[in-house]
């Protein structure tokens, strides 16, 4: 062969492109010494390989250019080892090849071994090349690998030395494991290859998503406060010194966990992939994520939505020996052998002045005021500031607003708040203000004590929690608790509106469950996510839940007492507003009631509530007297069945094609008597009272 005088590969760029070009010369020269090698044995001249191949011309000629001068093809491939190493030597760049060598602890001839598997990755013909040599196959075979490498003076040992390592790896897969293991067709993951090639993808795998080095802040620059910062330190100083392996981080999901353990790689010199399993159990098609993460460099991440009861096994792999990061929320539990030699931190909620410093971050024109006042308003994490000013900042461009007013920011959280809850739990819209609601005093007291519960309940647990037995944490828990219809639901609305939050109502048909632990999971997984994302959590008829613990007599006793406890145990650690209606308030565990910050009681409605509910609900234009409304009040109605018979009665006057009077008032009451399976009031004497007339004429039947 002839050579031209510059210098070898000066050409080539110092990358890892280049760097898989320059060893996949190593390859090519393997594949043509035991072509000519087999064509010689089998008595043809070896030249013909070359006729039957010609694309291989292209690539010894592009070799040719690089050799110092005249060199037979036997002798190539030991000087392009030493020119490898030369070239390797004076880049200082991440190389995935020769990352693979060094953490793995790979031979060249291993290392060569991996470039004959992918070859027809890279390019389809080599394929021909690999049939044409073992009968058909277009993967080369365990038998064929060795003999290659043999080729190029690289394998000592036998076939299975060489490529075990590869395959326990991950690095290379089977086709046929059933098949004699000398005769197993091997393969690259096409990820891994193109990871390899320098090829970057951000989804590698369905559910994981590689972040470079560069996608995260600092550990010092990071929204912390004094005590999770030193402690943050002092895991990125375990973890670089070897003397932990896995970092389990907890925390509610709008915080910044990814971005901790993104902090903490950036810190070690990786990046990160982002791993969501769809349960605690790893797919069958991230066996590869091990290798994949060698050769990015990354540490993995497992992000993972537990609930109670459920345990992740961190998993070994043979292709990667770095530290695993587990990201996951207040339940389940991290194990495997590795376990144990773990690194625990965890994120509490961020209070008012760290998220004040996430807002002027993500909202840097906006005036320092309205930085405070959005962190003293919305209780989210730093994640979930970041995606909500992302999303009002557009709103204002589009609209062409200079600067980001309130309302965005408000249609930002709640939209976030769909995203996240809309498949657990089903949002009511507002209810207006105090002005709608007609209640009892005391039941109009207890619910403005409520409120300023809720209002303050970040400054109360500040001033209190320091020196209160116990502790205390931002959560507001409230019982409402009063006959169907007397407007719990209804206050909740108006409470939640007070207070400028939306309203999630929690379907319970959706949450029990007769499976064992599943309720548990359940309702693990909507308190997390309403706690996180600064909402009001309704559990209508809560008392489903909230049943009295009784005698365990059968295995149904013990579990449902199981779910109790856990809800008892997990309202204690809320962090959010969570409210609970119950009509059966003797039905509700002891240990609830002392529980919950606020009990409001709802009683039926009085002959003057009654009224003002009457007024409250009909329509403005209705042809009623005020003695029609007196005598109206006097029936002995809840607030839910007034609405009722209000939309009632002005349905029958639109019918009628006028407006609503007494006779459609009077059928709609009789309507609602019916419904609830009450007698209906009659004259006296005992004649049925009529549909039509004035109410008056039949009300003396009521004493």
């Amino acid at each position: 062969m002839s050579a031209t005088a510059i210098a070898p590969f000066a050409d080539l760029p110092r990358d890892a492109r280049g760097h898989l070009a320059l060893r996949f010369y190593e390859a090519v020269v393997a594949v043509v010494l035991l072509a000519g090698e087999r064509a010689g044995a089998a008595g043809a001249d070896a030249g013909s390989v070359l006729e039957r191949h010609a694309f291989l011309n292209g690539y010894l000629a592009e070799l040719a250019n690089h050799l110092e001068g005249e060199m037979p093809l036997d002798e190539v491939a030991g000087w392009l080892r030493e020119q490898v190493h030369r070239w390797e030597m004076d880049t200082d760049a991440r190389l995935p090849l020769r990352a693979l060598g060094a953490e793995l602890r790979l031979s060249d001839a291993q290392v060569l071994a991996l470039l004959v598997v992918g070859m027809v990755e890279e390019d389809a013909r080599f394929g021909e090349v690999f049939a044409a040599a073992q009968g058909g196959a277009r993967r080369p075979t365990v038998a064929l690998v060795h003999g290659l490498v043999h080729a190029a003076g690289g394998a000592p040992g036998d076939a299975w030395t060489l490529c075990r390592p590869l395959l326990a790896a991950g690095l290379v897969e089977a086709l046929n494991p059933a098949d004699p293991r000398a005769e197993w067709q091997l393969r690259v993951p096409v990820q891994l290859w193109a990871a390899i090639a320098g090829e970057t993808m951000a989804e590698p795998l369905p559910g994981v998503r590689y972040h470079p080095p560069s996608a995260f802040l600092p550990v010092e620059e990071m929204v912390l406060d004094e005590i999770q910062q030193a402690r943050l330190t002092e895991a990125r100083t375990l973890l670089a010194a070897g003397s932990a392996e896995v970092l389990v981080l907890r925390g509610l999901a709008g915080s910044e966990r990814l971005e901790v353990v993104g902090a903490v790689a950036r810190a070690l010199g990786r990046g990160v992939l982002e791993a969501t399993p769809p349960s605690v159990s790893l797919p069958e098609g991230w066996r590869v994520l091990g290798a994949l993460a060698t050769v990015l460099g990354a540490i993995p991440a497992f992000v993972l939505e537990m609930g109670p009861g459920e345990t992740f096994e961190v998993p070994q792999w043979g292709g990667y020996r770095g530290p695993v990061a587990v990201v996951a929320g207040h339940d389940g539990g991290v194990g495997g052998p590795v376990a144990e030699r773990a690194v625990n931190l965890h994120l509490r909620p961020e209070g008012t002045e760290l998220r004040r410093r996430h807002w002027a971050r993500a909202l840097p024109g906006t005036e320092p005021g309205v930085h405070a006042a959005l962190a003293q308003r919305y209780t989210l994490g730093g994640r979930y500031i970041r995606r909500a000013a992302e999303l009002a900042l557009a709103q204002a461009a589009l609209e062409r607003r200079p600067a980001v007013a309130a309302d965005d920011v408000r249609a930002a959280a709640r939209s976030i708040n769909r995203q996240q809850l809309d498949s657990l739990a089903v949002r009511l819209e507002d209810g207006g203000g105090w002005e709608r609601l007609v209640l009892h005093p005391s039941t109009a007291h207890e619910l403005r004590h409520l409120e300023r519960r809720c209002r303050h309940r970040e400054r109360l647990t500040e001033a209190l929690s320091g020196g209160l037995p116990g502790g205390m944490n931002r959560g507001v828990r409230g019982l409402f608790q009063g006959p169907s219809g007397t407007g719990k639901t209804l206050a909740a609305r108006v409470l939640a509106c007070e207070l400028g939050l939306d309203l999630y109502r929690v379907d319970l048909s959706s949450i029990v469950s007769k499976y064992i632990g599943e309720t548990e999971k359940n309702l693990s997984r909507v308190l997390s996510r309403a706690e996180d994302l600064d909402v009001v959590l309704l559990l209508d008829e809560g008392d489903a839940l909230l049943g009295r613990r009784t005698e365990v007599r059968s295995s149904n006793d013990r579990w449902a007492n199981l779910e109790t406890n856990y809800l008892l145990q997990r309202l204690d650690t809320y962090t959010g507003i969570v409210l609970v209606t119950t009509n059966l308030p003797g039905s509700i565990d002891p240990a609830f009631q002392r529980r919950m910050d606020a009990v409001v009681r709802f009683h039926l409605p009085d002959v003057e509530e009654r009224w003002a509910l009457w007024q409250a609900h009909l329509p403005a234009d209705h042809d009623l007297g005020a003695e029609t409304l007196e005598d109206a009040a006097r029936f002995e109605l809840t607030g839910g069945q007034i609405r009722n018979a209000a939309v009632d009665a002005a349905l029958l006057g639109l019918s009628s094609g006028g407006r609503l009077g007494e006779r459609h008032l009077a059928a709609a009451v009789e309507a609602e008597y019916r419904k609830s399976g009450a007698a209906f009031p009659r004259e006296r004497g005992g004649a049925e009272a009529p549909h039509a007339g004035a109410l008056s004429a039949f009300l003396g039947a009521i004493s």
